[in-house]
């Protein structure tokens, strides 16, 4: 499937996990393949333009044995019942790019990728350029592709190295943490390497329609030399992302490439070819409940917003509904829902689930459902596609308040105004204190009208004269946490 919205929502699917969960109540081996029609509904729900399927690549024992003590202790903290069946090793310690025989075999991906076009949505799959399993077949078939040390190395520095077949390579790492004891290191500098990740990623884009790359920011020129000094030896001219992207987009122009980035590479990474980059900060600030942090990152230019992926949880982050209270949560949930560029949502978010299950299971532990929240999430993910929202022209609010009340600090407002006519107002009091503000308008043909406000998540309309709203600006009177979601019209 192509043609992309311009500003998709993006479901997030723990593959392994999920076809558990779907076996165990089926009484069956579920795959990908046959998948009951009902629960592909469910995943490519309406509003839901794309599923990510997390971890359909084949995964790798011999890297499963290297795990360590500590992430072990992690899996059994998270699944007090842990049982060996249940640990089926990370999906980031790629044995091969074929979709894993357990999970359905490509030919059972082919058949979810066919499930979700006939929903309309799109499938993304991922990709690892940093590093591989140490069984991949390109540690045998082109061992120049990795940082490669010596005897004299693994001695130093055992915990940094590992013994391959005759060879020692380098673990996995990136600049800021010790190295992943599980994975072997690419050289991003290598001709090898890079000729290798356009051949892996072309395949990739073959069998989906978007591609979600794993920690995009270490093999750039910068970090990689940040990371491994004198042994990367000198930059290559070219950067690793635009030369290899270059090649790939040869073959699949329409496929959307989605970076995980942090350390505030977003914009550099954009630069190197990625439609959309991880929103790290405004994460941080969301879940922070940091109003002004918010608003100051919202000023960015809207074209750069327009191709960040916004997010209050994946499978990295911590369960939103475990970080913050459940209203402010929901609070969080409509600014995400109704900012420009992508959204994630995550498998487990919208029931309030509270375990991050780490990666390296395919079992989830038990947990209560919680369907109020779940009804909640499905009409603001409805609403916010059927109603266009996110459609035209974006604007941010800046709210105003009084000399004895500065409340207005803690509301968040911002506009869409569709070419049509249709215009949509939001505003989110992030915050525990119930909070007053005032909030402009963009729009010029507000005098001698009234006009209505429709809560588009209650249905319920109030009406304001034009000129006090051209004049004064809309007077919001909000809760903790709560939020308005506004249609706004002209009678």
């Amino acid at each position: 499937m192509t043609g992309w919205p311009a500003r998709p929502v993006v479901y997030e699917v723990n593959t392994a996990a999920w076809l558990a969960g779907l076996s165990r109540a089926a009484g069956r081996a579920v795959t990908l393949g046959d998948v009951p029609e009902d629960e592909w509904d469910a995943v490519a729900r309406p509003g839901v333009d794309a599923v990510w399927l997390m971890g359909v690549w084949e995964r790798s024992r011999a890297g499963l044995d290297l795990v360590d003590a500590d992430t072990r202790a992690s899996l059994r903290e998270a699944l007090p019942d842990l049982r060996e069946e249940d640990v089926v090793g990370s999906p980031y310690c790629v044995r091969r790019y074929v979709a894993d025989a357990a999970l359905g075999g490509p030919a059972g991906l082919a058949a979810a990728r066919s499930a979700l076009a006939e929903r309309g949505a799109r499938l993304v799959l991922d990709y690892v350029p940093n590093h591989v399993a140490p069984d991949h077949p390109w540690v045998a078939q082109c061992p120049e592709a990795f940082v490669r040390g010596d005897r004299d190395d693994l001695v130093a520095d055992p915990a940094a190295w590992l013994v391959v077949g005759d060879q020692v390579l380098a673990r996995g790492r990136d600049p800021y943490f010790p190295p992943w004891p599980d994975v072997v290191q690419l050289d991003a500098f290598s001709p090898a390497a890079r000729a290798a990740a356009v051949e892996a990623l072309t395949d990739i884009a073959d069998q989906c329609d978007g591609i979600r790359c794993d920690m995009a920011m270490l093999p750039t020129n910068e970090v990689f030399a940040r990371t491994w000094g004198d042994r990367a030896g000198p930059a290559p001219a070219e950067d690793f992302w635009p030369a290899v992207l270059a090649a790939v987009r040869d073959r699949h122009p329409g496929v959307v490439l989605i970076g995980e980035v942090y350390w505030d590479m977003e914009w550099a990474l954009r630069q190197q070819g990625f439609d959309y980059c991880y929103d790290k900060r405004l994460y941080d600030r969301l879940v922070g409940l940091d109003p002004g942090g918010v608003r100051d990152h919202l000023r960015a230019d809207v074209d750069h917003q327009d191709h960040l992926l916004r997010f209050l949880e994946n499978h990295d982050e911590p369960r939103v509904a475990e970080r913050l209270p459940r209203e402010a949560g929901r609070a969080a949930a409509v600014a995400v829902a109704t900012l420009p560029g992508a959204t994630l949502w995550h498998e487990g978010q919208f029931e309030g689930r509270r375990t991050r299950l780490p990666v390296f299971l395919r079992r989830a532990p038990g947990e209560p459902v919680d369907r109020e929240l779940a009804e909640w999430y499905d009409e603001l993910v409805f609403t916010v596609a059927s109603e266009e929202v996110r459609t035209g022209t974006w604007r941010l609010a800046e709210p105003r308040g009084w000399p004895d009340n500065q409340t207005h600090h803690n509301v968040l407002a911002w506009s869409w105004t569709a070419l049509g006519g249709r215009r949509h107002l939001v505003v989110v009091n992030l915050s525990g204190t119930p909070s007053q503000a005032r909030v402009p308008l963009p729009w010029s043909d507000l005098r001698g009208h009234r006009h209505g406000l429709t809560e588009l998540l209650r249905e319920e309309t109030f009406y304001r004269d034009g000129d006090e709203l051209a004049d004064e600006g809309l007077f919001v009177s909000l809760p903790p946490w709560h939020h308005h979601l506004l249609g706004v019209a002209r009678e």
